[in-house]
């Protein structure tokens, strides 16, 4: 199967809602060039360092995500480019983004992560923690970030069911925070659903899908 052939096939089970987000990390710039020629302009990159080496070497209209953990200190160097950060997971990391985004005179899009899974070593907001952080007075000095939806990773497990139920609570917490009116939350994107369960994702309301091994074979 060829990198286009798996790009096309995911596209045709997305509904219109759903973007697909190609997982590029480890990846060589060869076989990102390849999805990029399939069509994919949305990449997501796990580390800073990665991205800002790939960044310069492709086109200029493919758009950055940020989705795997992301530290204060890293945020400069993805700061004049990157499209959504997915991985937003304290109020510091808020501001830090919000500091170097205006030094580019740019908004930049964010997603509060929030941990659904049952291991411990994800990162994320608890549903208690989401909602004071998107109620919280600090939220209104911060005009250089626009906190447009949530992401969630689920439980590693074959059990669909307990996938489900995860990705369902976080649809939950999704509609009950898009209510909220400030000037810099705008739900629109749902991030949730990778290579082995994208398809649950898409059913309990995903709007993208954080795809890799399914377009590039697994990781070497």
């Amino acid at each position: 199967m060829t990198i286009a052939t798996n790009i096309r096939t995911i596209e045709s089970q997305l509904p219109d809602r759903t973007k697909l987000i190609a997982v590029t990390k480890t990846k060589p710039v060869a076989l990102l060039q390849e999805a990029y020629d399939a069509g994919c302009r949305r990449f997501g990159e796990n580390k800073v360092q990665e991205m800002v080496e790939k960044q310069p070497q492709l086109p200029s209209d493919i758009e950055w995500h940020l989705i795997g953990h992301l530290q204060t200190n890293k945020v400069k160097y993805i700061a004049p480019f990157v499209g959504l950060i997915h991985s937003v997971d304290s109020l510091k990391l808020l501001q830090e983004i919000n500091k170097q985004a205006s030094r580019h005179q740019r908004v930049i899009d964010c997603l509060l992560q929030i941990h659904i899974a049952e291991e411990e070593t994800k990162f994320g907001f608890d549903e208690t923690q989401a909602h004071s952080l998107l109620n919280s007075p600090e939220l209104e000095s911060l005009t250089s970030v626009r906190v447009v939806g949530l992401m969630g990773m689920a439980t590693n497990t074959d059990d669909e069911t307990q996938i489900r139920q995860e990705f369902r609570r976080l649809k939950q917490l999704y509609d009950q925070l898009s209510g909220l009116q400030r000037p810099n939350v705008r739900f629109r994107e749902l991030s949730m659903g990778m290579s082995s369960d994208y398809l649950i994702a898409i059913e309990e309301g995903s709007t993208m899908v954080r795809v890799g091994s399914a377009i590039f074979g697994t990781r070497n």
